[in-house]
């Protein structure tokens, strides 16, 4: 299996003494799990870190599944095999993941916990061997094992000692991951392929298998779904999970962009290029430089900069405003909109041989409400977790009730406000578990069309949250309007309706004040 996940200092790793790698391994921990990573490819860094610091051939990660109480070696640096499945105190690791002990054997072989059966399916010949359980709230999650340790043959106490202390930081660790434990019962249940990346819906399982292969390419890559499906994360996904990995990533949002410096900021400026400008600043082009440019909601950028864009994207050439030196920068472009470009493109308002080469790879990101309820709970149990423990109120849980409310609600806003929602309660429930009326869910209103609405808040790039809110206040529009006037009309309305205040009407469609001022212009 290949480690696509490591820091300079890991590569290093033959250089430094035993104590310099052991200390730099814990201390790398806490920034291992904090990328949108492959889960295999973040715990074969783990394991290959683990060998290393403890000058052994190997190491594996076994992980016991909540589901079954199997243990699986998810990842094994020696040999590389895909995953290994054990019944429950089967073998050393077995034992270790029933009892909770820590095991150190010279001669594996003549262990009788040792199950030879395996090792031969394995093809690998192990001697020595220190195995330790990965332990999180007095449940065991899982099996750290190394084996065969080099020159001498045998692990040390010292080994033990530090071992016992990874295992521990490890359970630590994986608390931040995708993997879910319950502190009710052993073993991790998987919510995800991708590290903060919930969802196991075979929407979502198809959306994995494109990110997989955009990201090992430099494919330009078009995201297309609705506000709050997640977009941002996803595209961040592709760039870690890529050979760029160790690039920057510059996110560069188009809706905050004011129109005069939208240039200037994507291609930087040059000294006296214009009245301010009393010094060179480079672009988010070359900020980029090496690694991803991920442009959200595109389909806000000005027609006049979008031919300038094009030829970027054509070419990787670009001048910085006011200058005349032609320079280039090797950059991935992924792009994100919740705004139909085809029909933008068919009335002038983008322009279509951008939108051809934006779309080399298209990835339609589902809506929270088509991923089923399964996916919906789990995002909520992961909020629920994230949100506690940021707002130190201890341990809390969603109450069973909540679960089928969580499923049944039509998430208009998608994943954010899901969020959004989760963080509310979080907030202000007055003990360890959420209920229904924490939530505070809106019953559907009567005569509510907000499917009706979705389909032209893919148009527009209002959210639907928006739409949905106003719909009882009948804002009414006239047939065959242009896609524009049918913009500024619905701003306009939602403006009147918030007594002219810009900020509560931008607010109210979920966009900000600079794309509210476009809208009505």
């Amino acid at each position: 299996m290949s480690l696509q996940v490591h820091s300079d200092r890991a590569m290093l790793g033959p250089r430094m003494s035993e104590h310099e790698q052991r200390f730099e391994l814990l201390a790398d921990l806490g920034a291992m799990v904090a990328g949108e990573v492959e889960l295999d490819d973040l715990l074969g860094t783990f394991a290959a870190r683990v060998a290393r610091a403890l000058g052994a051939d190997g190491a594996t990660l076994w992980l016991i599944d909540g589901a079954n109480g199997e243990i699986r070696s998810r990842v094994a640096t020696l040999p590389e095999l895909d995953d290994v499945r054990l019944p429950a105190g089967r073998g050393i690791v077995g034992h270790v993941a029933q009892t909770g002990e820590l095991v150190n054997v010279r001669d594996a072989a003549s262990d009788p916990r040792w199950a030879e059966d395996v090792a031969e399916r394995i093809g690998y010949r192990a001697t020595s061997i220190l195995t330790a359980p990965i332990v999180r709230r007095d449940q065991i999650r899982g099996v750290l094992q190394v084996v065969n340790k080099q020159p001498s043959g045998a692990f040390t106490e010292r080994d033990e000692e530090f071992v016992r202390v990874l295992a521990e930081q490890i359970g630590r660790a994986l608390d931040y991951t995708t993997l879910r434990g319950n502190d009710a019962q052993p073993g991790l249940t998987l919510r995800g392929r991708f590290n903060h990346v919930i969802g196991t819906s075979p929407a979502m399982a198809a959306v994995y298998e494109m990110i997989v292969r955009a990201a090992q390419t430099d494919a330009t890559v078009l995201l297309h779904g609705e506000t709050g499906t997640g977009k941002g994360l996803l595209a961040r996904a592709i760039h870690v999970n890529s050979a760029r990995r160790e690039s920057p990533f510059v996110h560069v949002d188009c809706t905050t962009l004011p129109e005069a410096l939208v240039e200037s900021e994507l291609f930087g400026h040059e000294r006296g290029a214009y009245t301010g400008a009393d010094s060179r600043v480079i672009g988010k082009v070359e900020a980029a430089a090496g690694g991803t440019l991920f442009l959200d909601e595109i389909g806000e950028l000005p027609l006049l900069l979008q031919g300038k864009l094009l030829r970027f994207v054509q070419e990787r050439k670009f001048e910085r405003v006011g200058g005349r030196e032609t320079l280039t920068a090797d950059v991935r472009i992924v792009v994100a909109t919740n705004r139909d470009l085809g029909a933008m493109a068919a009335v002038g308002q983008f322009r279509s041989d951008l939108y051809f080469r934006l779309r080399v790879v298209e990835i339609e990101i589902p809506t929270l409400r088509s991923r089923g309820g399964d996916d919906i709970v789990d995002l909520a149990t992961h909020f629920v977790e994230q949100l506690s423990r940021r707002y130190r109120k201890g341990p809390m849980r969603l109450a069973t009730a909540t679960k089928p409310a969580l499923a049944a609600y039509a998430w208009p806003g998608n994943v954010r406000e899901l969020e959004n929602t989760i963080e509310r309660a979080v907030v202000l429930c007055q003990g360890p578990k959420i209920t229904v009326k924490d939530l505070a869910l809106e019953a559907p209103r009567a005569g509510s069309t907000t499917g009706t609405f979705s389909a032209m808040d893919s148009m527009i790039g209002i959210p639907v949250a928006a739409v949905a809110t106003a719909a009882t206040d009948e804002i009414s529009l006239p047939p065959n309007l242009e896609l524009e006037e049918v913009e500024r009309r619905y701003a306009k309305a939602i403006l009147d309706r918030e007594g002219g205040n810009q900020s509560a009407a931008a607010r109210a469609l979920g966009i900000s004040r600079n794309k509210l001022a476009r809208l009505l212009k």
